[in-house]
């Protein structure tokens, strides 16, 4: 089972074991972690479960779709490492990715 670490909006981090084909959003709301809204539910209409990829998992990502860039584009805290964690399918390639929830807009 993969695990994912997440740094909260304090700054501490929380390791959590993440289910294969489940949304980083839905692993990250499954193990408890209420500061992400995720009001859409994983639907890719709104932003609440914008997160920063740390840059050394960038790479490991799927390519961003038209619809998350633009919800991102919204966001006055977008940076290069901005993503929706409800577009992240936990798979064994992430084991060990390290996310920080974004502010609230």
């Amino acid at each position: 089972m993969p695990r994912l670490i997440v740094v909260k909006r304090d700054g501490t981090e929380q390791e959590i074991d993440a289910v294969e084909g489940l949304s980083v959003m839905e692993a990250i709301r499954d193990a408890g972690i209420d500061e992400m809204l995720a009001l859409c539910g994983g639907c890719c209409s709104c932003a609440t479960c914008h997160v920063h990829v740390d840059q050394a998992h960038a790479g490991l990502l799927p390519s961003m779709g038209p619809d998350e860039d633009d919800l991102l584009d919204a966001s006055s805290t977008r940076d290069a490492h901005s993503r929706l964690c409800c577009q992240i399918t936990v798979g064994p390639n992430l084991d060990g990715l390290r996310v920080s929830i974004a502010a609230e807009d």
